[in-house]
């Protein structure tokens, strides 16, 4: 139905034959903030996606753009600079990126929307890259590999949105598969898929409704502590490029010369990819309880270490961590607000959201936004 919409509205704006389009946001198990630190994540693809009707107009270099669910529109050419809207950044940015590589982007006719929730930690910016950048290249044949559209993605983010992300949810979103993680080497971009395959538990997102921006200085301080921490100890050890190579008895030794904050942030960094190898082999052995364990631990160390979680978020958590029936729960995303995800009984699961639904709202004032999510395909070409 959400698509037809968008064919509907693309017909009363445009005229022509159209593509349609799709990308998924993402939810992430474990490695919050890994990815810039060239460690692993443990990514998945979800039922809940960014769609795009587009139309390549060859003799034009103008960009027409609907964004159906905020009703805004946008008409530019791929030089300006004057801009009205966030989101006409990562569509911008997306053809920019493209053209670096050599492509010839002409102008296009789109309207996009979908039922990614904005700001609440499933990327749907991600989503909309993903997509428009798998439709330009399907499009206009430009035989650039999904990894390449993904890297495209991540410096849309870099050079035209402000935020110094990884590749972790540009890659979920062109790489998922049903019912499978991704768990993605950030340095060799190498990738496994592990499987998560369980009818006995369901994975609910619980947003909070506080807004975060990523663009923040907060969100590129955190990364800034974390080069400063692998500087310090590449001047004593040259094979550490990055956290990823840095081992808990290794960061100890330099816990004098580094400031506190910066030890902190490197502590939670070197604790997360332990964990997120330990999670793994448990979901291999279809440990489920193991991988809940370690998503607790999780947000301790995203709340006292890396410090950008909140006090909803960590409301949520603790109400989690209170009930019988959720064996694992965090904050999810680049934190400040948005979602936690837990990992609850799906006998259970009805009286989980209720029960922390209330409860938020007696401590807030409102309820909570709740998203179920299952594991899903990623981005694809609908007809």
């Amino acid at each position: 139905m959400k698509i037809d919409q968008l064919i509907k509205v693309f017909n009363e704006r445009f005229t022509g034959d159209y593509a349609v389009f799709s990308a998924p946001g993402r939810i992430n198990i474990l490695g919050e903030h890994t990815d810039y630190n060239n460690g692993f994540v443990l990514p998945a693809a979800i039922d809940k996606t960014i769609d795009l009707v587009i139309k390549i107009n060859y003799n034009s270099n103008i960009i027409k753009v609907i964004a159906n669910d905020l009703k805004e529109e946008e008409s530019f050419n791929k030089e300006t600079t004057a801009i009205r809207y966030h989101w006409t950044k990562y569509i911008l940015g997306v053809v920019c990126e493209l053209e670096k590589l050599g492509c010839n982007i002409p102008g296009f006719d789109c309207v996009f929307g979908g039922n990614v929730p904005i700001g609440s930690g499933m990327s749907s910016s991600a989503a909309l890259e993903s997509v428009l950048g798998l439709a330009l290249n399907e499009l206009l044949n430009l035989k650039l590999s999904r990894f390449q559209l993904a890297k495209v993605g991540q410096l849309a983010e870099h050079n035209f949105v402000g935020v110094r992300c990884g590749i972790m949810d540009q890659f979920a979103s062109l790489f998922g598969e049903e019912g499978k993680l991704v768990k993605l080497d950030c340095r060799s971009m190498d990738y496994e898929l592990i499987p998560f395959n369980t009818e006995a538990y369901s994975i609910v997102l619980i947003d909070t409704k506080v807004t975060h921006n990523l663009a923040s200085s907060e969100y590129n301080k955190r990364r800034t502590s974390c080069e400063e921490g692998v500087a310090i100890i590449s001047s004593v050890y040259s094979d550490v490029k990055s956290l990823r190579d840095v081992s808990f008895y290794r960061l100890e030794e330099f816990i004098d010369e580094m400031n506190i904050e910066t030890y902190k942030r490197c502590l939670y960094v070197v604790g997360e990819t332990d964990r997120l190898q330990k999670a793994c082999n448990a979901l291999k052995q279809n440990d489920f309880i193991t991988l809940g364990r370690l998503m607790y631990e999780t947000h301790d160390g995203l709340q006292l270490l890396y410090e950008v979680s909140c006090k909803e978020l960590d409301f949520l958590v603790h109400t989690a961590g209170q009930f019988s029936g959720a064996i694992g729960s965090r904050m999810m995303g680049g934190g400040f607000g948005g979602c936690t995800i837990s990992l609850v009984e799906t006998k259970k699961e009805e009286e989980f959201i209720e029960k922390t639904s209330d409860d938020f709202k007696i401590k807030f004032g409102y309820l909570p936004a709740i998203h179920k999510v299952k594991i899903s395909s990623g981005a694809r070409r609908i007809f």
